[in-house]
């Protein structure tokens, strides 16, 4: 293993320090009292500098989870900082750099973690590479390793992996049916079509699934739709770009689905606390649909990309068009959590 694949990043006092001793995890006695005080189930977020996992990891601190961070670069720290709040960084149980092709890294992250929520195996904060051929074959492997970290080093084997609507939407049979979590987009349509993200995420989550039970790792995949929120469409314009390809089809079709980064945050952490009470499978993500031309118009308008979601069309801007995707899982399960919330 590369010495500097597991790294430690420093991070402000008064969180103790969490060192790698020969690529094993050291915990010294003023974290243990401090861990076994709070009682805290240790979670891990790979690629918490993204877009989606800052997210994800505010909500696990908000809920009182002890979080561990990975990233894949030392670089990616100034990324991570610029998305947390101080005294969230000061919550963090610690911020490895663990790369995605290093499978051993990525054991030491997560082990001793009562779950694994694994967002992205490629991460571009700065939308300066964009989504290729090649990022979708490494966004493969790294979900085959992290499914294999996680059965052979995580205390408890959970992942809660994201995938995408993407990889339930493209194919080139007839939609009319129902989209939900039973449909799967075509990998040949995809790369024909040079669907790259959608390959990517299509990919990565079959292989997930693959391996999850050959390990015998619980898994639950979250299928987000275009993330979006109040300073999204401008800081993150270029990271949408790749969901947004063939926007006119999936506008056309009723299936561009969009949701609030901060909603699908909870949607993943609601999703692993109910998998104590059955959670399974695939749960589609997403808040409403984008279903008529002067909504896609103000989207295309907020990131700056005009005619990438219309195509230029015109006509009726009011005029609804009709959708078939479903979110009904998650939506029974949100509803079941917040009646359990409430009888608390």
């Amino acid at each position: 293993m590369m010495e500097d694949e597991v790294l430690l990043l420093s991070r402000p006092s008064p969180v103790p320090a969490f060192c790698w001793d020969k690529g094993k995890p050291y915990v010294g006695g003023k974290f243990s009292s401090c861990l076994n005080a709070r009682e805290n189930k240790l979670v891990c977020v790979t690629d918490g500098n993204s877009f989606l996992g800052s997210h994800i990891v505010k909500e696990l601190l908000s809920r009182g989870y002890l979080v561990r961070v990975t990233i894949q670069n030392q670089v990616d720290f100034e990324d991570l900082k610029g998305q947390m709040k101080e005294d969230d960084m000061n919550k963090l149980e610690s911020v490895v750099v663990a790369k995605m092709k290093d499978l051993e890294s990525l054991c030491d992250a997560f082990r001793g973690c009562h779950a694994v929520f694994h967002t992205s195996s490629f991460v571009d904060p700065h939308g300066i590479s964009g989504y290729s051929e090649q990022m979708a074959f490494l966004e493969t492997e790294g979900a085959r390793n992290v499914i294999e970290a996680c059965s052979r080093a995580a205390y408890i084997r959970r992942c809660i992996f994201t995938s995408s609507l993407l990889a339930s939407i493209w194919t080139s049979s007839n939609l009319d049916r129902v989209v939900d979590e039973s449909c799967w987009s075509s990998e040949e349509f995809c790369r024909e079509n040079k669907l790259w993200l959608a390959l990517g995420k299509v990919r990565a989550e079959e292989i997930a699934w693959r391996k999850s039970k050959e390990l015998k790792v619980r898994l639950v995949t979250v299928c987000p739709g275009l993330l979006i929120a109040t300073s999204f469409p401008h800081a993150h314009k270029e990271t949408s770009i790749p969901y947004l390809k063939g926007g006119p089809i999936m506008l056309r079709q009723g299936l561009l689905g969009i949701s609030d980064v901060r909603k699908v945050a909870e949607a993943h952490v609601h999703v692993y606390e109910a998998m104590d009470n059955g959670a399974c499978g695939r749960y589609i993500c997403y808040e409403r649909v984008v279903q008529r031309l002067d909504e896609a118009i103000q989207l295309e308008n907020e990131l700056n990309i005009q005619g990438l979601v219309s195509g230029g069309r015109s006509g009726i801007l009011s005029e609804e068009i009709h959708s078939n995707l479903s979110n009904s899982k998650l939506a029974r399960l949100l509803y079941q959590a917040s009646q359990m919330s409430c009888n608390q």
